[in-house]
């Protein structure tokens, strides 16, 4: 009987020994944040792309809009994996932040106000109030959007990437620029007009300014609120949800979001096959959507506050 009480001693100390150190991890699950410093520039595979392929050079509709597809997909793809590290980077702070206010190092404190003038939110955690709707903004912005309306965005503004625009400022999405010279003068702007075409360096440079534009820019809005509402429902964040919050991109407005939803529901085959392509490991952010820099950026409505 000794044996065994000495034999139950013992197994409870090696019990305690495995779970102390448990008990104390729960007691302060920051720590478990204490090494994370987000990059600032988070590298993705994707090559620099500064000139745009022949689109023109296919005879058949069906042909032109699979090589659009397929050579965009994995450039837009890539931003979105950018996007989702740094979300990654900013749920791990928030968390730590909700543990122990006072536990954020002064290098996550900084990349945290490096995200925020990315995206255009004013920083403070100066009190707790005002750390909750820094972090609340922050995760409104810093999010992603369906591969899906990038690329009917992309060939509804570029026709398909054969447009002057395309062709010679790598403009795939309409984006204006408002100081002289940023860009290409369009050719039916209105003699009061000054806006330009906004030049870009590469696709890649294109595709994240059309996505920062739509992440940050007062007239869309709706468009983050109705991908925050899907986040919190716990739900894909899909194209045709997000499509609605799209009617200040056009002056054309419900037409337009109308034009896209047709654009999206006929064009299902080729992007699924375009996100499925080998070289995109990762796959589509979530189901496509199928239901049946600076002050320059552009916009073609009233802003509204966020």
């Amino acid at each position: 009987m000794l044996r065994f009480g000495l034999f139950m001693l013992a197994l409870l100390a090696v019990a305690a020994a495995v779970v102390a150190p448990t008990a104390l991890h729960l007691a302060n699950p920051y720590r478990l944040y204490d090494n994370v410093v987000p990059a600032r520039d988070i590298a993705v595979e994707a090559p620099r792309i500064t000139a745009l392929p022949d689109f023109s050079q296919y005879q058949q509709t069906a042909d032109k809009k699979q090589a659009f597809f397929g050579f965009l997909a994995p450039l837009v793809t890539a931003e979105n994996a950018r996007i989702e590290e740094q979300r990654k980077g900013l749920q791990a702070l928030h968390t730590k932040w909700r543990f122990n206010p006072n536990s954020l190092t002064r290098e996550q404190h900084s990349w945290l106000e490096y995200l925020a003038k990315q995206y255009r939110v004013d920083f403070s955690l100066a009190n707790v109030k005002e750390a909750q709707e820094t972090f609340a903004l922050l995760k409104r912005r810093v999010d992603v959007v369906p591969e899906t309306l990038v690329l009917v965005q992309a060939a509804n503004e570029s026709a398909w990437g054969t447009s002057r625009f395309a062709l010679d400022a790598l403009n795939l999405f309409g984006q204006w620029c408002f100081t002289e010279g940023c860009g290409l003068v369009p050719e039916a702007r209105g003699a009061e007009a000054s806006h330009e075409v906004r030049k870009f360096a590469s696709v890649n440079e294109s595709i994240a300014s059309y996505m920062r534009n739509l992440n940050t820019h007062p007239a869309y809005f709706e468009l983050r609120s109705l991908r925050s509402e899907q986040r919190r429902q716990g739900r894909d964040i899909r194209a045709l949800d997000l499509t609605p919050g799209l009617l200040s991109y056009s002056e054309r407005g419900e037409a337009y979001v109308e034009e896209l939803n047709a654009m999206i529901r006929v064009n299902r085959p080729l992007i699924l096959t375009a996100l499925a392509d080998p070289m995109n490991e990762e796959g589509p952010v979530a189901e496509p959507g199928f239901s049946g820099d600076s002050e320059e950026q552009a916009t073609r409505s009233n802003s509204a506050p966020e």
